[in-house]
């Protein structure tokens, strides 16, 4: 990783390209332009027949400028440093402060490109881009760019470690409503991050985050317990109302059946859902029933229970199919 700083004070964390992927690139570059170098003369070679020695000579030297120099300059300049083969290999030309390059850094760079790596062979390339710290080769000291990696390999999440045994479950009861996601978000980079902390410095973070996390909730870890630990059962306790949230809506999507008409009673007002119902809608000016609900919505007897007796018979004389609320069960 190489840090460099820009003209804001902003460090910027880039991954300089090295010796074995630019050989790579420079060889897809440079066979793509002996290619095109080779088809255009051999067009130049048929439509310059009829010359003398001496045009052709200036033809094959101005062929060979404009190709083989002058193709990797326009390609880098019109791309912002991405040629073929720094394309294929993930690569970018970019200048030391991070920006894009322009035409001048192209042009250093194709110019100082035709001695160390065209007339050398890439000797002299290879050796500065070994001896140098960040990978340059001289047209890049000269340029004042640098070749990056753009595409880097992607690292594996790191999972927030469990809090202790004893602190599982201790806040299930807290109310985390008001707790913002940037403070989680850094509250799990830091739980992801302590053991590479300095102890003193990681310390002072978990206490700094565990303030702000009480100033959210309201509650005050238990006595001796850790800030680290105190951050980390909370995190694991957000986790675990997340998860049992979505296999709740997972469960409650899979297994609900099919709504069914509910029967009507004859005590005057409709009762609300069929088995398992939680309440109706009591008449106006009735009581609220005591008893829960029956399997068939009916309201179970006690004291608050509405209607009565059925016509016909006293009290405690009910058939014996009806329901101590004077319901007769439907069917």
């Amino acid at each position: 990783m190489s840090e460099l700083v820009t003209g804001d004070a902003v460090v910027l964390g880039l991954r300089p390209a090295r010796l074995p992927s630019r050989a790579l690139a420079a060889a897809i570059d440079l066979t793509v332009v002996f290619c095109v170098f080779m088809l255009v003369s051999v067009v130049v070679a048929i439509a310059s027949v009829t010359l003398d020695e001496a045009a052709v000579a200036a033809i094959t030297v101005a062929l060979f400028l404009l190709v083989l120099i002058g193709g990797p300059i326009a390609v880098e300049t019109l791309s912002h440093g991405r040629s073929l083969g720094k394309l294929a290999c993930g690569l970018r030309v970019v200048r030391d402060d991070g920006g894009p390059i322009r035409f001048r850094h192209a042009l250093v760079r194709g110019a100082m490109g035709a001695v160390e790596i065209l007339m050398t062979f890439g000797a002299v390339a290879s050796i500065a881009s070994l001896v140098s710290a960040r990978g340059r080769r001289l047209g890049d000291v000269f340029a004042g760019t640098l070749v990056i990696r753009e595409r880097v390999a992607a690292k594996r999440s790191v999972a927030v470690p469990p809090p202790p045994p004893w602190l599982v479950g201790r806040f299930s009861q807290l109310d985390l409503s008001a707790v913002p996601d940037e403070l989680w978000l850094s509250i799990r980079q830091y739980l992801t991050r302590m053991h590479q902390l300095d102890p003193g410095v990681g310390g002072s973070i978990a206490g700094r985050l565990a303030d702000e996390l009480v100033t959210r909730t309201g509650i005050a870890p238990p006595q001796g317990v850790p800030a680290a630990a105190f951050l980390a059962a909370v995190v694991h306790e957000r986790q675990s109302r997340d998860a049992r949230r979505v296999f709740a809506g997972a469960r409650t999507a899979s297994s609900a059946p099919p709504a069914s008409p509910v029967p009507a009673v004859s005590a005057g007002f409709p009762v609300l859902g069929g088995p398992g119902a939680t309440g109706f809608a009591a008449p106006a000016g009735g009581v609220a029933p005591a008893g829960p609900v029956g399997p068939a919505g009916a309201v179970a007897g006690g004291s608050g229970a509405v209607g009565g007796s059925r016509p016909g018979h006293g009290p405690g004389q009910e058939g014996a199919g009806a329901s101590s609320a004077g319901f007769a069960p439907p069917g």
